[in-house]
């Protein structure tokens, strides 16, 4: 068993998705104007997680789904950005830049990790929004658990600040780096160009704007022996690094987009499945607000409680 590949997982359905209009503005992977048809969009997002939830549980991997029906929380699908767990008992809750995204924080789901979960500490970095402060958790930190590094796209929704609390708690060095596309935006989120697995990293290299911070990127990302599959912009657009390897019981999977798998070369295949068994996954409706399916995932890094056996 893989420490960079969880095996239970939280997805939250939503029952009012929608593209958030809040963060349009440095989401150049989002699509405007799709929130015009509103009801037909939030039918079709709730019934994509429902059977990503499925095809998840039906390999093997532990599925904690929360609906979320309110009607002011666009982006619920992707708590990834407001949580995160890590071994040793350890969870984050995370500052997060759109006003109308703070309140996708949930503390039933905090209480579901305690429950069922050994929690030693729960890290609340929320109060730095306070202070203009934000870290938009998994999205804007890529982890390597194994050689506890923490990758970061240098923007406004990862502060520098919020970073340098975040690696001293949780014992992860920073590598931080700018990344553009080739129209000169910053890319928003890291995860969005680089995805993590145990031995492979799906990176979007040329969107590094230094040579020599790229070349120092590759250098750690293979330390441990793994191979970087360089990901065009292209596929970057089509979420080919939006993915998470997930440990299932028949051996390791990477859960991506249908659309993620399709843009990739059969080297690049061939590369993945040499460790990997492919699940794509149909959610063409969620990926309209620019994430997709490592957003829409809170890996659980955590040790489960023994179940309780009634007497």
């Amino acid at each position: 068993m893989s420490i960079q590949a969880p095996s239970a997982v939280v997805l939250v359905r939503p029952h009012h998705f929608r593209p958030n209009p809040l963060t349009a503005d440095d989401n150049v992977f989002q699509v405007i104007g799709a929130e015009t048809e509103s009801v037909r969009i939030a039918a079709a997002a709730y019934d994509e997680v429902t059977r990503a939830a499925a095809a998840l549980e039906a390999a093997g991997i532990r599925v904690h789904l929360f609906d979320d029906e309110s009607a002011d929380r666009p982006d619920s699908v992707f708590p990834n950005n407001w949580m995160s767990t890590h071994p040793g008992g350890h969870v984050a809750i995370y500052p997060m830049y759109a006003v109308n995204r703070r309140g996708e924080r949930r503390w039933d789901v905090i209480d579901m990790l305690k429950s069922d979960y050994r929690v030693q500490d729960v890290i609340d970095y929320s109060g730095l929004e306070l202070d203009d402060v934000f870290l938009e958790g998994t999205g804007a930190i890529v982890l390597d658990h194994v050689s506890r590094i923490a990758y970061v796209a240098r923007s406004h929704r990862a502060d520098p600040i919020a970073l340098e609390r975040f690696c001293t708690n949780f014992g992860y060095e920073p590598m931080v780096f700018d990344a553009v596309d080739p129209s000169g935006v910053p890319i928003y989120h890291t995860n969005v160009m680089m995805g993590i697995a145990t031995d492979f990293a799906l990176v979007g290299l040329d969107l590094i704007h230094s040579p020599a911070r790229r070349a120092q990127v590759v250098d750690r990302l293979t330390a441990h022996g793994r191979t970087i599959i360089d990901l065009e912009f292209d596929q970057v657009c089509d979420f080919a690094g939006n993915a998470i390897e997930l440990h299932a019981p028949g051996g390791r999977i990477l859960a991506l987009s249908r659309r993620a798998a399709e843009t990739l070369r059969p080297d690049q295949l061939a590369i993945i499945e040499r460790s990997c068994t492919l699940m794509p996954l149909d959610i063409p409706t969620i990926e309209l607000a620019g994430g997709s399916v490592r957003c829409m995932i809170a890996g659980i890094h955590l040790d489960r409680r023994p179940e309780v056996v009634a007497a």
